[in-house]
């Protein structure tokens, strides 16, 4: 029976190598193209920041790999701090893609048995005073809920963006009202600046309209925020409260989720839920 030569084998893991090396090339510069085209479109954060640079790794790779396994090889504690990082990486990787599973099964419907008498839906950016593609998403879901829920109030709260002259929550109305759903169902809260402020601002304008402090209330936001949002929420003190999550538009899905994947262990960390 035949054997490989040695020649083969390792012509055969040259080939193999060199494959590897094209894909890690290709797969780094696309990824590095989609995050410029963020940047382009004003969107920068961690959620795109972290993509770069790993994108910028995956260019390099080709050409870095050999002198970096010699420079590692050259002292132990060199591979020791590799195979360190290398465990902390998995972990990462295997908790944030936990976290996009739960995204991704996390659900927009509210049972019929749940009646609101509140819907608040959470501002997000504004350009050029109209609601971004995010923004949207969750506008659309709360006319909806609006349908389903005719007797419930609709609160859209947001200040105004940085380069805005207009708030977030005017804008929303606006959509809103475009969208065929009476302005006397809206209540405008445009002061806030955070999830925490949103929800404490909009408590104290449901008050001036005789509602207390926690009725039964859908928050609508888009689907990566819905986790850290209800965490909020609790803070605030709300406790009757369903939270529901407009579909992120996929060219920046992934970045989103990223970016609140930081934002929920930020806010473990530093005791802000």
């Amino acid at each position: 029976m035949d054997t490989p030569s040695k020649n083969s084998i390792n012509l055969s893991q040259s080939r193999i190598k060199g494959v590897a090396q094209k894909a890690s090339f290709l797969f780094g510069t696309l990824l590095l193209l989609h995050c410029l085209y963020l940047v382009s479109v004003k969107v920068t954060h961690l959620g795109v920041i972290i993509p770069a640079v790993i994108s910028i790794g995956l260019i390099a790779a080709p050409w870095i790999v050999t002198p970096f396994c010699h420079w590692m090889n050259g002292a132990r504690w060199r591979y020791r701090l590799w195979r360190i990082g290398q465990f902390a990486f998995a972990i990462w990787l295997i908790t944030l893609l936990a976290y996009f599973f739960y995204l991704h099964r996390s659900s927009t419907q509210i049972d019929d048995d749940f009646q609101p008498k509140v819907i608040v839906i959470l501002g997000s950016s504004t350009p050029n005073a109209q609601p971004s593609p995010t923004l949207a998403e969750r506008l659309k879901l709360g006319h909806k809920l609006a349908q389903k829920f005719p007797n419930a109030l609709l609160v859209v709260s947001g200040g105004v963006d940085f380069r805005q002259t207009i708030s977030e929550a005017k804008v929303m109305a606006d959509y809103l009202a475009g969208l065929g759903l009476s302005s006397s169902r809206i209540l405008i809260e445009d002061k806030s600046t955070s999830t925490y402020e949103n929800l404490m601002f909009t408590a104290r304008l449901l008050r001036s309209q005789g509602i207390m402090q926690d009725p039964p209330t859908v928050l609508v936001t888009s689907d990566f925020h819905t986790l850290r949002a209800g965490w909020i929420a609790s803070k605030a003190s709300w406790r009757d409260v369903k939270t529901a999550g407009s579909i992120t538009p996929l060219y920046l899905r992934f970045n989103a989720w990223t970016r609140e994947y930081f934002a929920c262990l930020s806010g473990l960390v530093l005791g802000e839920f």
